[in-house]
């Protein structure tokens, strides 16, 4: 579309070509300007209509003046979202549904307003965050959140409301962060140029680490070709199907050892997956947002002036944001609560299980019923060879740690993370495990006896199942008593002591 005539006026260069001059063209992301009726490039396609033209994208569009199929027709093939997930192509998925104490806002008097005006009596939601009012606090706290919930090297992207709180966030994740490198988190939008380039073509990079997470607004929504995203977390309201879709994308791509990627949501935009077009054509009622990033004086839910906004003096064209300090009271009981969801493909919610069965596969059937597990797992020979069993089957140790993550059980034992898969059993701690069966184990033993194995169970629930095998009753006598004659002395026989530390295991896994 670019050139001049010798007038100096504009006249496309692609005139210099005969319209039948290609035989073939590929439009990429023919949902953008191709589609739409006065787009700057449109004349191209027109020019060279003698040639076979695909358009290619992952989000066509329907609306008044933006229609992908108006002009490209109906799809000659199609492969959806759910086709490449269950295909093995692209990455499945899970939902970490955050909710917070200040997910909105109304002011009181022993609240500090530090810039702008405030309205007595409005509630602010989370539409109005960051772009009409700002607690720095909330924002703290919200980072403090994923970031205990994420692990430390896990490349993440964070979508923030505007560029100024894509720096703020990034401020706090770096404060917050053990990692010493102040490039751990870096900001990447419009206003980094050519260094935030830089930055995202290293974090594309799989073999670099650092910068580990990359806060923006609107930039990264698309365009990131990075496999190794382990986290989206989004921080504003996500009001586009289209831009909803283009960002669960960037977990998508596949990459060595990643079986999945979490979304953490603190603004609800996982009820998109109910809408009919998240993997299906998008609705003729449909109407996009600009695809240029909104002014923050504009409501991003209806692209309309917000009346409240205030206009700084100083920059007459930025409005002014209201900035609040929270009372220490208001700061110290902040609360958050979170639930785990599961997704299908296709957009309609699973269960865990199911989630837990399409990324490894049935679990084996080496026991038919609860009780036959109970007793499996209650004996260490016997366990032992059910998880080599289990190993052989898909289901190694490393693959049931990370179910454990999946389910929101690392502090709970192997036998209810298999409980939970195969009968759907509540999950409950080791800890919980242990107080439950307390009677039961101390009933009967003396008081030297009582003592070892509360010191067994000390070191059970602190690091797992795998205290309880017999091997480790070597360690555990010399650490307890410092050497294996001197907890004869205490104890009884070797035999005597083996029988002990087999024995209170049954009742330690009775169905109490």
């Amino acid at each position: 579309m670019s050139g001049r005539d010798q007038e100096g006026e504009p006249l496309p260069s692609f005139g210099e070509y005969s319209p039948d001059f290609f035989d073939f063209i590929v439009i990429d992301e023919c949902h953008r300007g191709g589609a739409k009726d006065e787009s700057s490039w449109r004349k191209i396609l027109e020019y060279f209509v003698p040639a076979v033209q695909l358009g290619l994208t992952a989000t066509p569009k329907r609306a008044k003046n933006k229609d992908t199929y108006a002009y490209f027709g109906e799809p000659v093939s199609t492969y959806s979202l759910r086709e490449g997930i269950n295909d093995g192509f692209l990455t499945p998925f899970r939902v970490r549904q955050i909710a917070t104490t200040l997910d909105d806002y109304v002011y009181t008097p022993d609240d500090e307003v530090l810039a702008g005006e405030i309205e007595e009596g409005r509630r602010y939601t989370e539409a109005h965050f960051n772009r009409v009012i700002k607690i720095q606090a909330r924002e703290k706290y919200r980072v403090r959140l994923f970031m205990e919930m994420i692990g430390a090297q896990e490349k993440t992207l964070v979508f923030c409301a505007t560029q100024e709180h894509a720096l703020t966030v990034r401020d706090l994740i770096n404060q917050q962060s053990s990692n010493p490198n102040p490039n751990y988190c870096v900001r990447v939008t419009a206003d980094e140029g050519a260094i935030g380039e830089g930055w995202l073509k290293t974090f594309q990079d799989n073999e670099k680490t650092i910068p580990t997470i990359l806060t923006t607004s609107q930039k990264l929504s698309t365009g990131v070709d990075a496999s190794n995203i382990r986290n989206i977390v989004l921080m504003r309201p996500v009001n586009s199907m289209i831009e909803f879709k283009q960002i669960i994308g960037r977990g998508t791509r596949l990459f060595e050892g990643k079986d999945h990627f979490t979304i953490y949501d603190f603004v609800q935009a996982y009820h998109h997956f109910n809408d009919s077009a998240w993997d299906g054509d998008p609705k003729e009622i449909l109407i996009e947002q600009p695809d240029t990033s909104p002014d923050p004086g504009l409501d991003p839910g209806t692209a309309e002036p917000d009346p409240d906004y205030k206009v700084s003096s100083d920059h007459p064209e930025k409005p002014e944001i209201t900035r609040i300090r929270l009372a220490d009271g208001k700061i110290r009981v902040l609360k958050s609560m979170s639930a785990t969801t599961f997704w299908s493909p296709g957009g309609t919610p699973i269960s865990a299980a199911q989630f837990i069965t399409e990324l490894y596969g049935e679990l084996p059937s080496l026991f038919q019923d609860e009780d036959e597990l109970r007793n499996l797992w209650s004996n260490p020979d016997t366990r032992k060879k059910l998880l080599a069993g289990l190993e052989e089957k898909g289901y190694g140790t490393e693959q049931l740690n990370e179910i454990k993550k999946h389910i929101q059980a690392e502090n709970s034992d192997l036998f209810d993370v298999l409980a939970y898969i195969a009968f759907a059993l509540p999950i409950i701690t080791r800890t919980e495990r242990v107080e439950n069966s307390r009677p039961a184990i101390f009933r009967s033993c003396s008081a030297q006896e009582n003592e070892f194995l509360g010191f067994i169970l000390d070191h059970y629930i602190a690091q797992g199942v795998s205290e309880l095998d017999q091997e480790k009753l070597p360690d555990l006598l010399e650490l307890k008593y410092h050497s294996l004659g001197d907890a004869v002395d205490v104890l009884g026989s070797i035999a005597e002591i083996r029988q002990l530390f087999v024995g209170f295991q049954g009742s330690l896994y009775t169905n109490a």
